[in-house]
């Protein structure tokens, strides 16, 4: 059998920059989330409507459909839980959570993380009170609450940076990331951080230099599949900045929302999220979650894949027509690789393995169905539904002896 360069390793040489990019995150906060983290957040369901009485119930919820065992760990409330400042400066709860440190203790007793949202601006997306000019108070009070993970969002935070230049509004940016980073760590709670400025001043490429675990790359996330697929489009040419311990976010999971009722447009959402080492923070409503929509939230093939240990984000290495080729490489040596029919209707489609560099024959597995395909070549066919994604794992075929 011939050699082929394999193509993956250009791919794989562009990550040595990751350690000089990184060196300003400190090592215990790169190790809570060496794999993407995976939870739940109140927004792209309750909205800030969100309640108290809503994360408790989720909480149970993530433990009896099996969500938590599967390793969806973080509880976060988004947009909406915050009150009045006192005298002191001290940010409290509005009426909607009585005591957030109670809550968090309820969260952490069922053996779950908690996480809570804030802003940089003076106000948050939903116009309650953001973190500006009390960054040290916000992050010593989520600290007394034992929260884990901050999920802080630019919101008003932009008008700050109205008619600068770009590399100013970049550096502000930095500053107003960093400064709550500093907060953070002050206070001794490890804390997971994620940013969120929708992309805004290529945060790829400084995250993890003010001390970001995840960043947003994209604009938020709608329930729709065209916004969907744009949002994992626009992660092209950003897996070199994303690795064990801070990785790119095209924004949270639809799945199981409206839109996205179909299994097999669910299924295609999961495998470009698992395929693309992004965090997996579903946000449907888990009281009325289809057993469907609830086998693709917790299948343990896929999840593997997203959790590998490499820590390699994939790509889309190839598009004909309709068909888009997705790949990552594992830890185990073989690469994931997802057939994506984008039409409204079912079609074929067969593997080009030149440009996945894996030679004349490959040794596959079925994972969203649970099957070893065993050896295939370019001439198998695959059966794609509407919207859908067939995610096979491969290895390369045993040489002859």
């Amino acid at each position: 059998m011939s050699r082929r360069t394999n193509p993956f390793l250009p791919w794989l040489a562009s990550l040595a920059a990751w350690p000089a990019l990184l060196a300003a995150a400190t090592v215990d906060d790169a190790a809570l989330v060496r794999t993407p983290p995976m939870g739940w957040n109140s927004w792209n369901y309750f909205g800030d409507a969100v309640t108290d009485a809503d994360i408790r119930r989720t909480a149970d919820l993530l433990v009896s459909t099996g969500m938590a065992a599967a390793g969806y760990r973080y509880v976060i409330i988004d947009d909406g839980w915050q009150g009045q400042r006192d005298a002191q400066g001290r940010l409290h709860p509005n009426a909607k959570f009585p005591d957030m440190k109670a809550l968090a203790d309820y969260v952490h007793g069922k053996g779950l993380k908690f996480g809570i949202y804030s802003s940089p601006g003076e106000k948050t997306c939903s116009g309650y009170a953001g973190s500006y000019g009390h960054e040290a108070e916000d992050a010593r009070t989520f600290a007394s609450w034992d929260v884990d993970y901050l999920k802080y969002d630019l919101c008003s935070y932009r008008k700050q940076l109205v008619g600068k230049p770009l590399d100013e509004q970049t550096a502000m940016m930095k500053g107003a990331f960093r400064t709550m980073r500093k907060a953070l760590d002050a206070t001794g709670r490890p804390v997971v951080y994620a940013l969120c400025s929708y992309g805004w001043g290529r945060v790829w490429e400084w995250g993890g230099e003010v001390g970001g675990n995840l960043w947003r790359t994209t604009i938020d996330i709608e329930q729709s599949y065209q916004s969907m697929m744009f949002n994992a489009s626009a992660e092209a040419g950003l897996e070199g900045y994303a690795g064990p311990g801070h990785w790119n976010d095209p924004d949270m999971l639809e799945v199981g929302n409206k839109g996205f009722e179909s299994p097999d447009m669910q299924r295609t959402h999961m495998s470009l999220w698992v395929l693309l080492a992004a965090p997996l923070i579903a946000g449907n409503d888990l009281a009325g979650m289809s057993p469907a929509t609830r086998e693709v939230l917790t299948d343990p093939e896929v999840l593997a894949i997203g959790q590998d240990a490499r820590g390699v984000p994939g790509r889309r290495v190839q598009q004909r027509g309709a068909i888009q080729l997705w790949a990552r490489p594992l830890a185990d040596g073989s690469v994931a690789v997802g057939l994506l029919n984008t039409l409204d209707h079912a079609t074929t489609a067969t593997l080009d393995l030149h440009a996945l560099g894996m030679g004349s024959s490959v040794s596959a597995r079925d994972v969203w169905q649970h099957r070893d395909l065993g050896p295939i070549d370019a001439q198998h066919v695959f059966e794609v539904p509407t919207y859908g994604t067939v995610l096979l794992k491969l290895k390369p075929a045993q040489a002859s002896r």
